[in-house]
C-alpha cells in the first residue's frame, strides 16, 4: 500500500474491500493495519462497516462454509479449522456448519473418496490405504468416514 490516508478514505477502501467478497473482522482489521490506521480510527472503521452491513461474521462464516465444501470439497473439520484459525466464534461455526446439507455433504465425500482411491498409483495395498486416508483426512473428512469407506474400496476393488 501506499503511505497514510485519511480515515475517511480508508473506510471507503474497506467499503469496497468488503463489497468485492464477504470478509472476516480479522482481515479487515489487517488491512486497516496495512493502510497505517491507528487502533481507535480502526475500531471506529469497524464499527462503520458493521452498521453498513458491510462486515457481518455470521454471514461471512456461513459463505465461507458452503463455498470451501462446494468448490474445494473439504469436510467440516477442515472448514472448522480454518474458521478457528481466522477467530470466527463457535456460535457462528455452528451455524455456518448448517449451511451444509448433509445429503450434499456425503455425495462430495463418496465421489471425492472414489476419485482419490482410483487415482492412487500403488501396488502394495497398505501403502495405498495410507496415501488414501492421508489425502482424505487432510480435506477435512471426519476419521470415522474415511476409515469406514477405505474399507468398503478395498473390499469392492478385492470382489
Amino acid at each position: 500500500m501506499n503511505t497514510t490516508c485519511t480515515p475517511k478514505e480508508a473506510l471507503q477502501k474497506l467499503e469496497h474491500f468488503c463489497a468485492y467478497q464477504e470478509r472476516c473482522h480479522a482481515e479487515v482489521v489487517s488491512k486497516l493495519y496495512s493502510l497505517k490506521m491507528t487502533s481507535d480510527e480502526s475500531d471506529n472503521i469497524v464499527v462503520q462497516l458493521i452498521e453498513g452491513n458491510f462486515l457481518n461474521e455470521t454471514r461471512f462464516a456461513c459463505s465461507f462454509a458452503r463455498g470451501k465444501h462446494r468448490i474445494k470439497h473439504w469436510g467440516k473439520i477442515r472448514i472448522v479449522n480454518e474458521l478457528k484459525a481466522k477467530h470466527i466464534s463457535s456460535t457462528n461455526i455452528t451455524l455456518a456448519l448448517k449451511e451444509i446439507d448433509p445429503e450434499e455433504y456425503e455425495t462430495t465425500f463418496n465421489q471425492l473418496a472414489e476419485r482419490c482411491w482410483n487415482s492412487v498409483q500403488e501396488k502394495n495395498i497398505l501403502k495405498k490405504r495410507k496415501k488414501f486416508c492421508d489425502y482424505m483426512l487432510r480435506r477435512g473428512y471426519e476419521s470415522n468416514f474415511v476409515y469406514e469407506k477405505v474399507t468398503f474400496l478395498e473390499k469392492a476393488e478385492n470382489d
